[in-house]
Formats: C-alpha cells, sequence, structure tokens
C-alpha cells in the first residue's frame, strides 16, 4: 500500500484473524503500539491502560489505543492470539484494542506499520522498528504525527495526545 495517504486506508488483522477496518477510527486521535508480553518494557501495558482510562471518559469518540502483539523481537510474545489477550487482561486489564499478532519488520510485515514507519521514519531515517513497545501518534487526518521510542514511559505522551485531541476538537 505504497500508495497509502492516510492511516485510515488499512485493514490489519484483529485477534480472530478478521480484518479490523482502520477506516472504523476516522477522525479519532490514535496511539498505535507495537506489544510483547515477555519483554522488560511489557509493564507499559500499565501505562497504557492509565492513558486510556485517564483520556477515553473525556473524548470517548475521538481517541484509541490500538495495540499490535509482535513476537519479532527476542521471542517476546510466542502465545497465541488468545494467551496474549488473555494475558494482558488477567495481568493489566487491559480495554484498549489489541489486535492480531503480526510482524513490523521484514517481508511479512503488516502493511500499515510499513506505511507508518516511511511516514514517519525513526533515527538517522531508520525506517525499521527497533524494539517492542514503539509507539506512533496519528491525528484525526490519518497522519501519523509523532514517533516514540521503547523507552518512552505512556504516560509522558499524556500532553502530545491532549494537544492532538484539542486541535482535533477545533476543527469540527
Amino acid at each position: 500500500m505504497a500508495s497509502a495517504t492516510s492511516f485510515y486506508e488499512f485493514k490489519p488483522f484483529d485477534k480472530k484473524g478478521e480484518p479490523y477496518p482502520l477506516a472504523e477510527l476516522k477522525g479519532k486521535v490514535v496511539l498505535v503500539v507495537n506489544t510483547a508480553s515477555k519483554c522488560g518494557f511489557t509493564p507499559q501495558f500499565e501505562g497504557l491502560e492509565k492513558l486510556y482510562k485517564e483520556l477515553k471518559p473525556s473524548h470517548p469518540d475521538s481517541f484509541e489505543i490500538i495495540g499490535f502483539p509482535c513476537n519479532q523481537f527476542g521471542g517476546q510474545d510466542p502465545g497465541s492470539n488468545d494467551d496474549i489477550q488473555n494475558f494482558c487482561m488477567v495481568n493489566y486489564g487491559v480495554s484498549f484494542p489489541v489486535l492480531g499478532k503480526t510482524d513490523v519488520n521484514g517481508d511479512k510485515a503488516e502493511p500499515v506499520w510499513e506505511w507508518m514507519k516511511s511516514e514517519k521514519p525513526g533515527l538517522m531515517g531508520l525506517k525499521r522498528i527497533k524494539w517492542n513497545f514503539e509507539k506512533f501518534l496519528i491525528n484525526k487526518d490519518g497522519k501519523v504525527i509523532g514517533r516514540w521510542a521503547s523507552t518512552t514511559k505512556p504516560e509522558s505522551l499524556k500532553a502530545p495526545i491532549e494537544e492532538e485531541l484539542k486541535k482535533s476538537e477545533l476543527k469540527i
């Protein structure tokens, strides 16, 4: 989908292997994260859920977080989609959507990840994800407006997300 111009043009797969049309999120500010259940950064699920619970009630129709489980970094998400969903719920009470396990790099990378990486390359222009829990912020128009490394704590993204939510609400 090199010709894509918006995040909302993609249809990755959900936890049941069914297409998850991102078009259903059109007009929302979306935080996208590649996740893993057995990573040193896995406790970030707690921060992501806290962020979700703080922002979603006041912006129910304009904010979403989406997790994309990935097993490409040290084999740190080896379970099935059901195992991953159960882990996220039992250990962190995750209530935001966690889709089906996917690749974010390489020949089998999910097209939406290829698009996000090309829209917002990493340091020195690198177009690859370096590790679990990299984060992308998508504005209401479906454009990538931010990218953060695994080491960036979800709580630190509250201000940029709120700033983008304010912008999107002014344009209504």
